[in-house]
């Protein structure tokens, strides 16, 4: 086995890490909301204390990359991975939840931004979408395993030995990228933010990925509260087994997909993907309040092998729910290959990805306490709605700077 392919294996453990982390607490913060008590307001701060330090970080963390050593950082972030695990023991009021969430926010956007920019660096122009349509599989097979994990650690064991699962995963992680990762010789001297930021093609993305990243966080994030939630909260009260089923539709057909649409994107057009995955995924988002509605005129079953006692809605919603994981899949390559093509031979790749994701978090922290007030205000069905709505609008936007700037032909030329 080649050097290059090694090397991207170790990054494909580390995206397995992350991914199982994220996935676990999406399927424990309803839980933990009912746990503590939590408001609409605190459940939205649940999110929100994840994407704000996402927020904060973004830049020096982007800085760092291309400044010094992206392998040395990593390596850092993985072991700063266990001590987060642990803290989420610890945690007995909803304040602290919102802190460790925060050092989790810390440790996402690094892992991230660092392992994208190293797998946009081993690849090339021609394979780059379907090399990172790969490392994203494996952070979804990840999602798959943590939904799993949580739901039924958490049913039969409580909180803790979840985040005792995880803390191993980010051991391996980090004993993979010591001994197969070779260490970043790439410098960037400066502050590529400021050449990046005024980038033709990243503007242009831009206009899309500000408004959608508002559909994504909003939607992903009631999709597990619709499922999870008390009864009276207006959920639908599913055990965190269940939880874990439904959002595992998302996360299994994103992986399935995303190496295939990858190197779809590289050939045919990857703003033409992400044009296609961004109203796709809103329509889809739309239908999600309507899965009980469906459930009942179809007299679906309200019991499962394994799954026990459930409701009309659960079917429809795991359909509904895995639909989203096809339509994202073939924006998501698409989109992050788009940002590297810019990053690459020198210009900071890792400020890139870190402009890509600076775009991203005004929408992801506003999105969760929007989505608190929607549901407390107006019913939790608001927020699928506005979600598909601002998914709808940020592809229109997108088409028509896009068209204008570059020309109708930029849709199969990027």
């Amino acid at each position: 086995m080649d050097s290059d392919r090694l090397q991207l294996y170790s990054l494909y453990v580390s995206r397995f890490a992350g991914g199982f982390g994220f996935s676990a607490l999406a399927v424990l913060l309803p839980k933990y909301a009912n746990a503590l008590d939590a408001s609409g307001i605190m459940l939205g701060l649940f999110y929100t204390g994840f994407t704000a330090t996402q927020t904060l970080v973004v830049v020096p963390m982007s800085w760092a990359g291309d400044r010094y050593d992206k392998r040395a950082i990593f390596l850092g972030l993985l072991a700063f991975g266990v001590v987060v695990s642990y803290a989420f023991t610890l945690v007995d009021a909803s304040w602290q939840l919102v802190a460790v969430r925060g050092g989790q926010g810390i440790l996402a956007t690094g892992m991230g931004l660092l392992s994208l920019a190293l797998v946009g660096e081993l690849a090339t122009a021609e394979t780059r979408a379907n090399y990172i349509g790969k490392a994203n599989a494996w952070r979804f097979a990840a999602s798959l395993l943590g939904f799993v994990a949580a739901g039924v650690l958490f049913d039969r064991y409580g909180f803790e030995p979840v985040f005792y699962v995880l803390a191993v995963l980010f051991v391996v992680a980090f004993v993979a990228v010591w001994f197969l990762l070779d260490p970043d010789n790439s410098r960037v001297t400066g502050f590529p933010f400021s050449d990046l930021a005024l980038n033709g093609r990243i503007l242009t993305l831009t206009s899309f990925r500000a408004q959608y990243a508002v559909a994504v966080t909003l939607v992903r994030s009631w999709v597990a509260v619709f499922a999870g939630l008390a009864v009276a909260e207006g959920g639908l009260a599913y055990s965190g087994t269940v939880v874990a089923v439904v959002l595992s539709a998302e996360k299994f057909t994103n992986m399935l997909f995303q190496p295939f649409t990858g190197r779809l994107s590289d050939r045919y057009g990857r703003s033409l993907f992400v044009a296609a995955g961004g109203a796709a995924y809103g329509f889809v988002a739309l239908a999600v309040p309507l899965t009980p509605a469906v459930g009942s005129a179809l007299g679906l079953p309200t019991t499962m092998p394994v799954l026990g006692g459930l409701s009309p809605a659960f079917v429809p919603l795991l359909a509904v729910n895995g639909l989203l994981g096809v339509a994202d899949s073939f924006r998501e390559p698409a989109s992050m290959a788009l940002f590297a093509d810019e990053g690459i031979d020198g210009e900071g790749i890792a400020s890139s990805f870190g402009v890509r994701e600076l775009v991203w978090r005004p929408g992801s922290v506003l999105a969760p306490v929007l989505g608190g007030f929607l549901m407390s205000q107006f019913g939790m069905e608001w927020a699928f709605y506005v979600g598909g709505a601002f998914a709808l609008t940020g592809v229109a936007t997108f088409l028509g700077v896009l068209v204008h700037s570059h020309g109708a032909r930029a849709l199969t030329e990027w």
